[in-house]
């Protein structure tokens, strides 16, 4: 089904629904959580049409930057969402809000890779949470935005933690968020 943007399997048919799936050369969809928006496109599109129609998200540039998310007491399900330009290629940072159990909510913080599956295990990303007398530390590889933020969240590959946690490392509703990019 991909064999016109660059997929050259040839598979059995019982195979081909497996594989089209999980195909790196299937259209990106907008990675953007939080929104209703339906574009698909290729990899190459994915940046500009960020920087066009979800002009609100902030691109900050380098390996070690600070992700600040405001007012983290809002009600509800809520997600922030940054990016970060290193090493030639541009990460997607994500910090969701989300109600687990009833009336506990928890925050799940991730990194994924505008690009393929395959160049996202060149990377490794650093969260940390500084307090007074605490320190919160996660480290893993990217997901790329073909698996997205509910992959990383689903096979718990990002860092958890819940809101008397986050109200620890929080200042006056603020919490920031060390992110470091790394090279393999």
């Amino acid at each position: 089904q991909y064999a016109t943007t660059g997929c050259s399997l040839t598979l059995h048919h019982t195979e081909k629904p497996k594989h089209e799936a999980i195909c790196e050369y299937r259209p990106y969809s907008c990675p953007c959580p939080g929104t209703s928006c339906d574009w698909e496109g290729a990899l190459e599109a994915v940046m500009s049409h960020l920087m066009h129609a979800h002009k609100s998200i902030t691109t900050l540039q380098g390996e070690d930057i600070i992700f600040l998310a405001t007012d983290i007491n809002l009600p509800g399900a809520v997600d922030w969402v940054m990016m970060q330009s290193c090493f030639g290629h541009h990460f997607m940072l994500v910090l969701k809000k989300q109600e687990k159990c009833e009336g506990h909510q928890q925050f799940f913080a991730t990194v994924l890779l505008i690009g393929t599956r395959k160049q996202a295990e060149n990377f490794q990303y650093r969260l940390e949470l500084h307090g007074s007398c605490h320190r919160l530390t996660w480290e893993a590889s990217p997901c790329s935005i073909h698996d997205g933020v509910a992959v990383a969240i689903g096979n718990s590959n990002c860092l958890v933690f819940d809101t008397a946690t986050a109200l620890l490392f929080a200042d006056s509703g603020n919490l920031g968020i060390n992110v470091t990019i790394s090279l393999c």
